[in-house]
């Protein structure tokens, strides 16, 4: 008998994880047995729903009139509606059903699913023993139970197979739908389309095509646009319709989203000809042919809509252009020679065609007549990848007369179809020429005054005249002086806008003069070369005119370093301008025939961006202007230090190695135990320290004969005394390094830790070697040397970091080219100057000095064993030096 309760009995109540994974088996099965019964029902329904899609695919709904379009939809709502009557005999499946169809699906027999639920009938122990011991092997069987998938048995129900008949239906009809004259779902809802009657004879050929900036390819219609989904093209895109065939004029409209009809004109020179009058004054038609003449409609896309002729429509949405988008990459900086640097990106959806920066003065007076117009920038975008690009550009603006004043700077892009897009402003001072001479800083501020407002001329006369009150004691060349005369005549006569133009000009000219001479001449020519290059690469110029600029470029090239390379040898070199910073002519040559190469071979685009580099590297080269102050004196003090400190090293290091030979030969006389080779040392002569406690030199190298060293015929007790006297000379070196920390802090530098770790360990091995004790003071003195080349790091750093300071604020808030992480403007790794501290050699540490005694110890120990072999032995005595 089964149990009506749903509590865990048999084998489930003492093996829970047997009970879930029945209890999930029940689930699946009851689902099983529900879809079952909802198949068959379903069957209908989908049937239904099936010639509905038929009917609208294949175009019924639109074919008909409305009233019988009505009654077919009411037919099949009412059809769908009849089909879901089945549906109210479904029900959920009861557990016993589950578990007799896993017990029948998976061919278990004894019934092991429900055997666990039921009880025997006689509750005896032997039987209630007997039945738990079935239950537990039925319930072993369980572990592979399989609900299967639903078996509905539909051919039960259609034993004529006529499910088969809406299903190819429904195919066929989803591959017309896909053709011209298909239908769509929406027709049975919506009125029939009116219908055009369309003249056959009439062909029409119509086309959009895209803007050549958007780099898309053109779209023909080719089909009628009514039965498919709007066309998406870009906006300013142009529509070509051809209409040709038939008797009578076609008419083209273009119908807007708001219903607004608009003719499209048809163009002049496709225009059938009216009819002409005849000498009798009757007119006379023109010629049946002429009727004929194919028609061009043209007009341009802006809006969403649809085009409509003959009977035909298209519709199309039209993709909006988007403005460019632009906005600075870090903040607008000089360079070195005054040139305004500005780092930018732009992003527009087709390519950005041309960028600049406006550039306006922050406070402007609307009653001043300025003499120039403001200054114009261009920005150099790239035109490969104008989309989304980034870039920076440098440009001279030193001669306007808005440098050195207050500005708002706003960038500006522009895309193709002229729409335009602008950055937040930034406000920043113009950044002016740094003149170096007060005069022709003075003669700079003339011109800017009446350039800036004419009626300010004769403010701009009196400055000229005060700089000539005493000139013999302000201007001390004669020249200079005729050419402020020359300059304050000019002034005075000049009346309308070309004279006072010229006289700025010449203003400016005598500043240049008197600041670089011919150098600014040669700096022009320059900047002249590379804007007149870079506008035909712009304009994509022929090869000829390429060539011809090129050369212009070389010549202007070549005189600019001419005249900066009798500058540099005229001036003295400065902290912030040194032989690093100095580009060799080969490296322009270089430059400039990749530039002609890359132009020659097509790449106009590269062509150009490395222009644009090697403008921004001539802007940010330094022209060798002497500097006034302290700072070559300066530098010539920090060159003496810089040597000093060279000469305590080299020195240093000298003494470690001849510490080190005494140290080891001495080692070697104690361990063979030879006896005194004599009292008479040349060594001892030559150790000796003079007047100064400085070694003499002069007598070393004389005393050995076939390569023999000094210290060879030397005695342990001679040698343990020369060790002793070399303490003179690191004390020597301990006090020269004191002198050279006193010298520093005098000039303004803090010496660094490693200056004073290194005179400890110097006076430390000073007192080792005191005694006679090498090991020890080899050590110190390595210790001495590290710290040494430490301080030297630290004082190298602090004289980088002074320099950086004087030349990242120039004159006129200038930022200096400085030393460019070591690497020159091309990117390339420069030689190294000045002393060497032996940063790039690893000095032994006490590892290997010990690794290396331990290596001389085992070699010795062999040679002491008496080798038998003559060349052994030989080969031995090579390694310890032993002659």
């Amino acid at each position: 008998m089964t149990s009506p309760s749903r509590q865990k009995k048999g084998a489930f109540a003492f093996r829970p994880s047997l009970a879930r994974l029945v209890t999930t088996k029940r689930l699946l099965a009851r689902i099983v047995l529900f879809f079952e019964q909802l198949l068959p029902p379903l069957m209908p329904v989908l049937s239904v729903i099936a010639f509905y899609l038929c009917a609208s695919w294949f175009g019924l709904f639109r074919s008909v009139p409305d009233w019988l379009r009505i009654l077919l939809l009411i037919v099949f709502a009412a059809a769908f509606l009849v089909s879901l009557l089945p549906f109210r005999t479904l029900r959920w499946p009861r557990v016993a059903e589950a578990d007799r169809m896993l017990e029948e699906r998976n061919g278990l027999p004894h019934q092991p699913v429900t055997v666990q639920e039921d009880e025997p009938a006689f509750d005896t122990p032997f039987g209630r023993a007997l039945w738990r011991e079935h239950q537990t092997r039925m319930a072993e069987k369980i572990a592979a139970l399989d609900a299967g998938l639903p078996r509905p048995d539909i051919a039960a129900h259609d034993r004529f197979a006529l499910r088969a008949v809406p299903a190819l239906l429904l195919v066929t009809a989803f591959g017309y739908s896909l053709s011209i004259n298909g239908g769509s779902i929406r027709d049975a809802l919506q009125a029939a389309p009116e219908q055009v009657v369309s003249d056959p004879a009439v062909r029409i050929d119509a086309w959009v095509t895209p803007p050549s900036y958007t780099g898309r390819a053109p779209i023909y219609l080719t089909a009628d646009g009514s039965e498919q989904a709007p066309i998406g093209i870009p906006q300013f895109s142009g529509l070509t319709v051809r209409v040709s065939g038939g008797k009578t004029a076609e008419k083209v409209v273009f119908r807007k989203a708001n219903g607004q009809a608009q003719d499209i004109a048809v163009q002049a020179d496709t225009k059938p000809q009216q009819a002409t009058a005849s000498a009798s004054g009757q007119p006379t038609a023109a010629p049946a042919s002429q009727a004929l003449v194919a028609q061009t409609h043209m007009m341009k896309l802006q809006e969403n809509g649809a085009l409509e002729v003959n009977g035909r429509r298209w519709s199309f949405d039209v993709l909006p252009d988007k403005a460019p988008e632009i906005a600075f990459d870090g903040l607008p900086k000089p360079s070195v020679n005054g040139a305004l640097e500005i780092g930018f990106t732009v992003k527009d959806d087709y390519g950005v065609q041309e960028a600049h920066a406006d550039i306006v003065p922050v406070e402007t007076d609307p009653t001043a007549t300025p003499l120039y117009p403001l200054p114009e920038y261009r920005l150099d975008v790239p035109r490969r990848n104008a989309r989304d690009a980034k870039g920076v550009t440098s440009r001279n603006l030193t001669e306007h007369p808005l440098a050195g004043k207050r500005v708002r700077i706003t960038l500006v892009a522009k895309d193709a179809a002229g729409q335009t897009g602008r950055s937040p402003p930034h406000e920043m001072v113009l950044p002016s020429r740094p003149f170096n001479e007060p005069l022709a800083a003075a003669v700079a501020e003339e011109r800017q005054v009446f350039a800036l407002d004419t009626r300010k001329m004769p403010q701009a006369i009196a400055l000229n005249e005060a700089l000539t009150i005493r000139p013999e004691e302000t201007i001390p060349k004669l020249t200079n002086y005729l050419l402020l005369e020359s300059a304050l005549a000019r002034m005075k006569l000049a009346k309308g806008e070309d004279a006072l133009k010229d006289t700025a000009q010449y203003l400016w000219e005598i500043a240049l003069g008197m600041e670089d001479g011919d150098l600014s001449l040669a700096e022009r020519k320059l900047r002249e070369a590379q804007q007149k290059l870079a506008d035909a690469l712009d304009r994509n110029a022929p090869d000829a005119e390429i060539k011809k600029l090129m050369d212009e470029l070389r010549k202007a090239m070549q005189d600019y370093m001419t005249e900066l390379a009798e500058r540099m040898q005229n001036a003295p070199m400065q902290p912030n301008q040194n032989a690093q910073n100095i580009l060799r002519q080969q490296d322009l040559e270089r430059m400039m025939d990749q530039i002609e190469n890359l132009a020659r071979s097509g790449n106009r685009d590269a062509a150009q961006q490395m222009l644009s580099e090697l403008q921004r590297m001539m802007n940010n080269l330094q022209a060798g202007r002497p500097q006034r102050g302290q700072q070559g004196q300066e530098n010539s003090e920090a060159r003496k230090q810089i040597d000093k400190l060279g000469e305590i090293l080299r020195d240093q290091q000298k003494l470690m190695e001849q510490t080190f030979r005494l140290d080891q030969q001495l080692r070697d006389r104690m361990q063979r135990g030879e006896p005194e080779m004599g009292e008479n040392d040349p060594l001892l002569d030559e150790m000796n320290p003079g007047e100064n406690g400085e070694p003499q030199d002069q007598q070393q190298g004389q005393q050995g004969k076939e390569g023999q060293q000094p210290s060879d015929q030397m005695t342990a007790e001679q040698l343990r005394e020369a060790l002793k006297q070399l303490r003179a000379q690191q004390d020597a070196l301990g006090k020269q390094l004191g002198e050279l920390q006193k010298s520093l802090g005098e000039m303004g530098m803090k010496p660094g830790p490693g200056f004073g770790q290194a005179q400890r360990e110097m006076e430390g091995a000073g007192r080792e070697l005191g005694q006679g004790r090498g090991q020890p003071a080899v050590e110190g003195q390595g210790r001495a040397l590290e710290a040494l080349r430490q301080g030297a790091r630290d004082m190298m750093n602090q004289m980088m970091q002074a320099q950086q300071g004087q030349q990242g604020q120039g004159p006129n808030g200038q930022v200096g080219q400085g030393d460019q992480n070591g690497r020159d403007p091309l990117g390339r790794p420069r030689r190294t100057q000045g002393p060497e501290f032996g940063d790039n050699v690893k000095v032994p540490d006490e590892i290997d000095v010990q690794r290396a005694r331990e290596i001389l110890d085992a070699i010795r120990e062999k040679l002491g064993n008496n080798p038998p072999q003559e060349m052994e032995r030989r080969y031995l005595e090579r390694l310890l030096d032993i002659q």
